[in-house]
C-alpha cells in the first residue's frame, strides 16, 4: 500500500529531487520553450514550499501539475495583455507616448487588474466587466444576465471590495 502520510516541509528536497525531472518534461512539451519550462518548474516548487500545506506523497505530481498549470496560464494571460498593451503603444504617435517608467506602471497596474479580475466568480467578473467597461446599469445587466437586481447588487459589491483589496495591498 502507498504511504498516504502527509509531506513535511522538510521532504520538498526529496520531491524536487523525485519530481523535478518529470515536471520540467510535463511543462516543456506544454510551453515548447525550455527557459520557460525551466522557470515555471522553480516557480513550482516554490508555491508548494511555501504553501504551509500538508499534501499526500501518493498526489505529489497532481498537485505539481496544478500549480505548473496555474502559473503556465497566469503567464501565458500575462504575455498577451503585455502583446495588446505594446499594440496600443504602437498604434499612439511618439510624442503621446508615456515614459518607459509609466508604460512598466500602467503594464504592471493592469496585470494585476487581470488577476483580480480572474480571481473572481464568473457571474461577478461579468457583472462588473458590464457594468464597468460597457457602462450598463445595473437593471439592464439583471435583464440580461437573467438575474434579480439584488444579485447584481452583491457581485457589485464583491467586485468593488476586491478592487479595495487590491487597491490597498490587502
Amino acid at each position: 500500500m502507498a504511504d498516504l502520510a502527509p509531506s513535511r516541509p522538510h521532504d520538498i528536497a526529496g520531491i524536487y529531487t523525485g519530481h523535478h525531472r518529470w515536471l520540467l518534461g510535463w511543462l516543456r512539451r506544454r510551453t515548447d520553450n525550455a527557459e520557460l519550462a525551466a522557470d515555471l518548474a522553480q516557480d513550482t516548487f516554490v508555491r508548494m514550499m511555501v504553501s504551509r500545506r500538508d499534501f499526500i506523497v501518493d498526489e505529489v505530481r497532481t498537485l505539481l501539475a496544478t500549480i505548473a498549470r496555474g502559473l503556465m496560464i497566469d503567464h501565458f494571460r500575462r504575455c498577451a495583455l503585455e502583446a495588446a498593451f505594446l499594440e496600443m503603444l504602437a498604434q499612439m504617435p511618439p510624442e503621446h507616448l508615456p515614459s518607459p517608467e509609466a508604460q512598466l506602471l500602467v503594464l504592471e497596474t493592469l496585470n494585476e487588474v487581470d488577476a483580480m479580475l480572474a480571481g473572481l466568480p464568473p457571474k461577478v467578473r461579468s457583472v462588473f466587466l458590464l457594468s464597468q467597461l460597457d457602462g450598463l446599469a445595473y437593471a439592464e445587466i439583471a435583464a440580461r444576465l437573467e438575474v434579480s437586481l439584488s444579485s447584481v447588487q452583491q457581485y457589485m459589491k464583491r467586485a468593488f471590495t476586491a478592487c479595495y483589496r487590491l487597491q490597498y495591498g490587502l
